[in-house]
C-alpha cells in the first residue's frame, strides 16, 4: 500500500488556502444575495394587481490584464465589462501605491469588480500572510494564515499599514463604482453610448 507523506509546509499551504476559499465563498454568498434582493424588484401589474419579479441575470465576465495585474469585471450584459483607461490607471495606481505604503514583498491576486463591490486579495511574501480587501456591506480588511507568526515590530508594523491602506483602496474604489453606475444610466437614456464605445478599447486580457 503506498503512502503519501505530507510535509508540515504542504499541510499549512492546503489549509490557508481552504480557509482563504471558505471566507471568499462566504463573503460571495453575502454579496449575492444582497445582489439578488436589490434586483427582485416588485412591478405591480395595472391589470390584475398582481406583482412580478425581475429575473436576475446570467453572470458575465472579461479578465484584463493590467500592468502584471489582472482585473475580472462582472457583469449582466456586454455594457457591464467594459473597463475604461481611467479604471485601468487606477489598479495601476492602487498597486504602486500598496508597494510604497506597505510592502513591495507582495503578490496580488485579480481585483474583481462586481456591480456594487471590489474585492481584492494577495500574499505579502515576507510574512507569507495573505490580505483581503471588500468595499460591500462586508467591508473591510481581513488577514489569513494557518502558519505561526512571530509578532515582532515589524509584522506589527506591516498589520497596520495593511489597516491604514484600506481607506485610501475603499475611496478610490468606491468612486469608480458610483461613475460606472453613473456612466451605465446616462447610457440607458442614450447619452453618449456611441461615444463610450469609441473611446475605451476592449482589452482581450493579453498583454
Amino acid at each position: 500500500m503506498n503512502k503519501t507523506i505530507y510535509n508540515r509546509k504542504t499541510v499549512n499551504k492546503q489549509f490557508i488556502d481552504n480557509k482563504y476559499d471558505d471566507m471568499k465563498n462566504m463573503l460571495n454568498i453575502v454579496r449575492s444575495l444582497n445582489e439578488q434582493v436589490e434586483n427582485e424588484i416588485e412591478v405591480e401589474d395595472d391589470e390584475t394587481d398582481e406583482f412580478k419579479r425581475k429575473t436576475v441575470e446570467e453572470e458575465l465576465t472579461k479578465e484584463y490584464s493590467v500592468s502584471g495585474g489582472k482585473i475580472i469585471v462582472h457583469g449582466a450584459t456586454e455594457k457591464d465589462l467594459v473597463l475604461t483607461e481611467e479604471e485601468k490607471s487606477a489598479f495601476q495606481e492602487t498597486m504602486e501605491q500598496f508597494n510604497e505604503e506597505v510592502s513591495d514583498m507582495a503578490q496580488y491576486h485579480p481585483l474583481n469588480i462586481y456591480k456594487e463591490n471590489v474585492e481584492w486579495s494577495g500574499d505579502l511574501l515576507q510574512f507569507d500572510v495573505r490580505f483581503y480587501y471588500s468595499i460591500a456591506e462586508v467591508e473591510g480588511t481581513y488577514i489569513g494564515n494557518a502558519n505561526m507568526i512571530k509578532v515582532n515590530d515589524k509584522f506589527m508594523e506591516v498589520l497596520k499599514d495593511v489597516k491604514d491602506y484600506y481607506a485610501t483602496f475603499q475611496s478610490k474604489w468606491a468612486k469608480i463604482l458610483s461613475d460606472r453606475r453613473t456612466t451605465n444610466i446616462e447610457t440607458g437614456e442614450g447619452l453618449g453610448g456611441d461615444n463610450l464605445s469609441n473611446e475605451v478599447e476592449m482589452d482581450s486580457g493579453v498583454e
